[in-house]
């Protein structure tokens, strides 16, 4: 039997077949609910749409990969707060700062102050929503082709936007902290993007919550010692935390721990 969940996810499917994104607003205003009912009718199991960044979108699973924005969103989302605290203090006004895919970098946005002015350049989706809810931020989002599991926008062709800029930070966004390894992530396709903005920035903020500790993922991003500052939500076992200490990697922990 149809539920008035299935009823308002079927309005939301055919929704989106007219427009590839609806403002979640705009969505309960459609079906005459709160805000809080649809991000409760998304949240549970089975569900062919998503929320992401405040706008609902069909469910990338559809489509080919093996990482998901929408899978990883709210996983460990104490820690990615926490993290976001200790790395949102590093930008000051007027810097132009790069922000890397993944979904611990809106985190970063979010604890942001609304009226801090800022540059911001990105290469996701699911930055870019969080970044155009800035009032002072100016957003260049990097184009090119999207790719829908990781949300991301690669170049079509030899030029990218960071060409033409000197970011004062880029924060580089791992899913796998190892001392042998270094700082890895899910997908080969996030490996340019993260390059080209280290090479290019002043200062390279690598960003993990602790439980990427330990993980070595299938694309590696670099060696540990090509970071200015590793910022995360607590220190990492003795093992490793030595091993940061002699390189120098210098960690910064929100106020707290």
């Amino acid at each position: 039997m149809e539920t008035r969940r299935d009823e308002r996810i079927q309005k939301l499917i055919l929704a989106l077949k007219r427009t590839d994104k609806l403002h979640l607003k705009d969505a309960a205003l459609l079906l005459g609910v709160s805000e809080m009912t649809i991000r409760r009718d998304l949240s549970e199991p089975s569900s062919s749409v998503v929320l992401l960044g405040g706008y609902i979108v069909s469910d990338p699973k559809s489509l080919a990969g093996h990482y998901f924005v929408s899978d990883q969103h709210g996983q460990n989302a104490t820690k990615k707060q926490r993290l976001a605290q200790a790395a949102a203090s590093l930008i000051s006004e007027n810097d132009t700062v790069f922000f890397d895919c993944g979904t611990t970098i809106p985190y970063i946005v979010d604890a942001l102050p609304d009226d801090l002015p800022f540059t911001a350049v990105c290469c996701a989706m699911n930055t870019f929503l969080a970044l155009k809810e800035k009032p002072a931020c100016n957003v260049i989002l990097s184009g090119g082709e999207f790719h829908a599991d990781n949300a991301l926008f690669t170049p079509v062709g030899a030029h990218s936007i960071l060409d033409d800029l000197c970011p004062t930070l880029a924060f580089i966004s791992a899913a796998g902290i190892d001392k042998d390894q270094g700082a890895t992530c899910y997908n080969l396709n996030e490996l340019a993007m993260k390059h080209h903005a280290m090479l290019r920035s002043r200062r390279c903020i690598l960003v993990a919550d602790s439980s990427k500790f330990g993980k070595v993922l299938p694309a590696r991003i670099g060696e540990l010692h090509r970071f200015d500052l590793l910022v995360s939500d607590s220190a990492p076992e003795k093992t490793l935390a030595a091993w940061l200490t002699q390189l120098p990697l210098p960690l910064r922990l929100p106020d707290s721990v």
